[in-house]
């Protein structure tokens, strides 16, 4: 019986790569959900969603990936990619499920904060993608300057939390949003005080319960449903 444990322990080990050979794991293939660091750094690993794939002593997480207590993780189902000279570790997507934010997108998010100059919104679909589940990429912002084509002085008179807002990605690294066009900003607000769907009035917002009014940066079709 040790015998037998033994071999099916050996068959489960990579053999060593000869020198000068870049090894790979096959894809469909997962690996162990903490792999040594030299691994990462030397090989490309196939991984899945939850995956650790480094720490912020050896890398920076780049596109694909997630930072929680220090550590890397995988958003997506890939191949590791290590850019050794920035020391910034990311994962290549094999599969177009979830789909992958790009510039010039269209999301669609909930407000989760916000402070004296920006406004952070947690993302949830992406406009043309279905209804297939998109990365976690954790909150994306909306700065002052993005918000409409005209000078904002207060930021929470345009956005409030629990708002859904439609938006339009400018920039993947950092999650910069962009509401300046018409059709972009609050689809659906709920009143600060009693918490009921706010509607549309002229171009402001009234609570038909309580009668409360409050303002937004208003997107085009606020009301309609239509993302």
């Amino acid at each position: 019986m040790e015998e037998e444990i033994t071999e099916v322990a050996e068959e489960a080990v990579p053999e060593k790569a000869e020198a000068g050979e870049e090894k790979k794991v096959s894809e469909g293939t997962k690996v162990s959900a903490r792999p040594e660091e030299s691994q990462i750094q030397d090989e490309e690993i196939f991984v899945l969603p939850g995956d650790f794939v480094g720490t912020t002593e050896e890398f920076a997480p780049g596109p694909g990936t997630y930072l929680s207590s220090g550590e890397i993780y995988s958003t997506a189902t890939g191949k590791v990619s290590v850019d050794r000279k920035a020391r910034v570790v990311s994962v290549v997507p094999t599969t177009s499920v979830p789909p992958v934010i790009k510039e010039g997108d269209i999301v669609v998010g909930a407000i989760v904060n916000v402070r004296e100059s920006m406004a952070l919104v947690e993302l949830a679909a992406i406009k043309g993608a279905g209804e297939r589940e998109m990365q976690k990429y954790g909150a994306a912002a909306i700065h002052v300057s993005n918000v409409k084509n005209a000078y904002v002085k207060d930021i929470s008179r345009e956005f409030a939390l629990f708002d859904i807002v439609k938006a339009r990605v400018i920039n993947t690294q950092n999650m910069r949003l962009t509401t300046s066009d018409d059709s972009l900003g609050v689809m659906k607000a709920v009143c600060s005080n009693c918490k009921a769907v706010l509607v549309k009035e002229n171009n402001n917002l009234k609570c038909p319960s309580c009668g409360r009014k409050e303002t937004r940066k208003m997107s085009s079709d606020y009301g309609t449903g239509i993302v």
